[in-house]
């Protein structure tokens, strides 16, 4: 009796591990099919990107002693083309010799300065002499484009002791310089900027010369590829 009671206790045991086990089966593979189908799931999904990844840096191109009758408007061509903006600090003798190029620069959008008259040291001037270059240039300025000039780059950097209109602008410097005037090899200049440039930067060049407007070019398209935006001074300064 106690023998047939230990058999049937073992057999109730047997089935119940058989049972468990075939429970624990399938439970692994419902499991198992979740897994799967997360997977495939998280597989289709596209991660998102970073918001700082999505910020691009800030750089402004600036070009001083224009406007020139053939390279200036080879320089806008290549902006235009590329979606750029910059900001063009001109001269005023170069202003009134050619208002069409400065119409075309106004017309697409460019940010306009003033860079004096006959790019002379203002600081070295009387604050009468100081103060005409630039009232000057800004008049010559308003007639072609109906707006007067918010900015103003004094050439060598050196601003004049006293002018009524130069208080009343915003003095623009610059961060980089490749010295694109005195260099005749468009890849030394890029090769400056590119290595030198950093975001909120302000890029000093020139539109006069073949060399730079190749330049300046290339400069925007090896940043571009570097993550920067191109953006005019009031952006840099203000925002």
């Amino acid at each position: 009796m106690k023998k047939a009671a230990k058999l049937l206790f073992c057999l109730n045991l047997l089935i119940l591990t058989v049972l468990a086990f075939k429970v624990l089966t399938v439970r692994l593979m419902e499991i198992k099919e979740e897994g799967r189908l997360i997977s495939t799931q998280s597989d289709n999904v596209k991660a998102e990107p970073a918001a700082e990844d999505s910020q691009k840096k800030k750089v402004a191109l600036t070009f001083d002693d224009g406007p020139d009758p053939e390279y200036t408007k080879k320089l806008l061509d290549g902006l235009k083309e590329r979606d750029v903006k910059a900001t063009f600090f001109l001269l005023g003798k170069q202003v009134a010799l050619y208002p069409d190029v400065v119409k075309k620069m106004h017309k697409e959008g460019h940010v306009i300065g003033n860079h004096s008259y006959d790019h002379v040291n203002l600081a070295t001037l009387s604050a009468t002499d100081a103060e005409n270059q630039i009232k000057k240039t800004n008049e010559l300025l308003h007639q072609i484009t109906g707006e007067y000039p918010e900015y103003l780059r004094p050439p060598f950097g050196n601003e004049p002791k006293e002018s009524a209109s130069a208080k009343d602008m915003i003095t623009v410097l610059w961060n980089v310089d490749p010295l694109d005037w005195c260099c005749g090899s468009s890849s030394k200049i890029v090769s400056k900027v590119v290595k030198d440039v950093e975001e909120n930067d302000i890029i000093l060049l020139h539109d006069a010369s073949e060399s730079s407007v190749k330049a300046a070019l290339a400069i925007v398209d090896q940043l571009k590829k570097d993550g920067y935006e191109f953006v005019t001074v009031e952006e840099i300064l203000f925002e």
